[in-house]
């Protein structure tokens, strides 16, 4: 029975050196992570959303949120909604 060939594998060879990045070309470095103000922001939010439901509850008479009756909770929760939509961008 005949043996079949057996197929020779160039060698490798790498890239010229024209295509890589010389030296002199550097472009500064990209910032990565987050600004400085996102979690003191996200963070006064959910309590300020917090504290604003606990106060109504606690004083429901008080002369601010005497006139928004039961739509203090949703500006509480509003608050608190900020806080979440913050939270998916913090890294």
């Amino acid at each position: 029975m005949p043996e079949s060939h057996r197929r020779k594998k160039s060698a490798y060879t790498p890239p010229p050196e024209s295509t890589t990045r010389k030296s002199d070309d550097k472009k500064p470095p990209v910032k990565i992570g987050n600004s400085r103000w996102l979690a003191p922001v996200m963070v006064a939010m959910f309590v300020i959303g917090l504290a604003w439901i606990v106060v109504w509850y606690v004083s429901p008479d008080n002369p601010l949120m005497v006139d928004l009756a039961g739509w203090n909770v949703a500006v509480g929760f509003v608050f608190i909604g900020i806080g979440f939509f913050l939270s998916t961008k913090w890294e």
